[in-house]
């Protein structure tokens, strides 16, 4: 499976914000590692405007489609005006572990209820739109026996096709390298081994 994730180095966050009706909206976005990373953020919005009208939250800490580790809240607000329209747009972006506060400072006008819905989707949809982000592959490990001698050609040819070795070890009859296979391509090392004009033996593989 492959899929997009915040572009931000841990305890960071991509920060945007909007006008509506005279309140002001102010998003964060973090990387969502893990619950933990999405709660710090949380945690820190609150400190730095502890004065706002309400600190709504939604976050997908796991892979788009995650049903186990999500989460919304509209602190406040009324039900369903906040966190599940929040939550909705992050659903929406096929973005993983992402993790979104957007503070609210009430400016006098009430909204309503269709109105908040709409102000906080905004507010998240603005946000997302220059959040920086980078690419995910799930991996599986295999690792495999070669020579001293076809090391320097596998390596190369992992190199060309995206490949990471994820380590190497070294004994009297050569090297065993593991190898990062992405999830989503059906595994084949023929190409490697017509390369290398000998078969490879798979010492380990995931599981069924």
């Amino acid at each position: 499976m492959r899929y997009r994730v915040p572009d931000l180095p841990p305890a960071s966050w991509h920060t945007a914000d909007i006008e509506v009706d005279k309140s002001q909206f102010i998003t964060w976005l973090c990387h969502a590692c893990d619950v933990g990373a999405f709660t710090a953020m949380l945690n820190a919005a609150k400190a730095a405007h502890p004065n706002a009208s309400h600190h709504c939250t939604a976050y997908i800490a796991g892979p788009p489609g995650e049903q186990t580790s999500i989460g919304f809240s509209d602190d406040g607000e009324p039900g369903g005006t906040a966190g599940r329209p929040m939550y909705q747009v992050l659903q929406g972006s096929q973005l993983g572990h992402v993790g979104c506060v957007v503070i609210r400072y009430f400016g006098g006008t009430k909204l309503g209820t269709g109105g908040l819905a709409r102000a906080y989707a905004q507010a998240v949809s603005h946000a997302l739109e220059t959040l920086p982000t980078r690419e995910v592959v799930e991996r599986d490990s295999f690792t495999l026996r070669l020579s001293f001698a076809n090391e320097a050609i596998a390596r190369a040819w992992c190199e060309e096709h995206t490949i990471p070795i994820e380590q190497a070890d070294y004994d009297g009859d050569g090297v065993r390298l593991t190898i990062g296979w992405p999830r989503d391509c059906a595994f084949d090392l023929a190409p490697l081994e017509n390369r290398l004009k000998s078969p490879i033996e798979i010492l380990a593989a995931p599981k069924p």
